[in-house]
């Protein structure tokens, strides 16, 4: 692949996308880094020739799409689009407003489609181009206390899956990745993570018990964010990238579990699920 490619990536203020934004850069690349304010990638990154800061809320399509034409005007082209920006909402479903989960899909699902949407056309002129996606272990199995996160990555991972065999055609390909817990400012709370506005009595002991036992696992979670930055790049700039990586031993175990656990359900119901057909089928 050519040494010279150009990255579009979205959150690089902070967290993850600082690393991945920063491992890019190290491989030689051109990098668009995106934030609700740009000044915070200067800040984050410093100033470098191959780098251009844009402000950009992936909520906002038409902020969207003066992001993928300013990173264009710059550039030339968009070869690699890393959707990591994302927000945190965590709680027992029914303690989440109404106005917090539609929040959380508007960030975490709807921005990367607004993202994706914008520099698409860019790629499939150039017939050429990658969509990288950062999900979560939260995209393969439900959890506790993160139902709202859960379905937005749910979400994702079933619009990605879609959208390779769309793009294929064109030259653009997909990549989902899953990190588990990694050493970034997730669940820093008012940086990315917000806690439920709503209060039910059935759940306040359980909830009062889960938030401190989450903030105590800030800033000692196993992953090292830079390690998987640099890995990301390498796994993109290869000649074949997966359709999936599954980053972190802990999300390793949790992908062969969930696995493991389809085989297991599929098989016990074989003969019940494949005797529904049809006589005449």
């Amino acid at each position: 692949m050519s040494q010279n490619r150009v990255y579009f990536i979205t959150g690089a203020a902070r967290g993850m996308g600082i690393d991945i934004a920063r491992a890019a850069l190290d491989a030689g690349h051109s990098v668009v880094a995106t934030a609700r304010d740009a000044s915070k990638v200067t800040t984050a990154l410093g100033e470098h020739e191959n780098l251009l800061p844009v402000s950009l809320d992936i909520t906002d399509e038409n902020a969207a799409r003066a992001a993928a034409d300013a990173a264009v005007e710059r550039f030339g082209r968009i070869d690699v689009l890393v959707n990591n920006a994302g927000i945190f909402v965590a709680g027992f479903f029914e303690e989440i407003s109404p106005a917090q989960l539609r929040q959380q899909m508007e960030t975490n699902f709807f921005g990367p489609l607004n993202v994706t949407r914008a520099i698409l056309p860019v790629m499939r002129k150039q017939r050429s181009g990658q969509v990288i996606t950062l999900s979560s272990t939260a995209g393969l199995v439900g959890q506790e206390f993160v139902a709202a996160y859960c379905a937005s990555k749910f979400a994702l991972e079933g619009w990605m899956e879609s959208i390779r065999y769309d793009l294929a055609p064109y030259g653009v390909t997909t990549m989902i990745v899953e990190p588990g817990f990694f050493r970034t400012e997730l669940l820093v709370e008012g940086a990315s993570t917000t806690w439920p506005e709503l209060t039910i009595d059935d759940y306040a002991d359980r909830t009062a018990a889960t938030i401190e036992a989450w903030k105590g696992m800030n800033g000692k979670q196993g992953g090292d964010p830079a390690k998987l930055a640099g890995a990301l790049i390498t796994l993109a700039d290869s000649e074949q990238p997966p359709l999936r990586w599954v980053a972190g031993a802990d999300a390793v175990q949790t992908g062969l579990d969930k696995a493991n656990l389809l085989i297991e359900q599929i098989t016990a119901l074989k003969e019940l699920s494949s005797s529904l057909a049809h006589e005449d089928a």
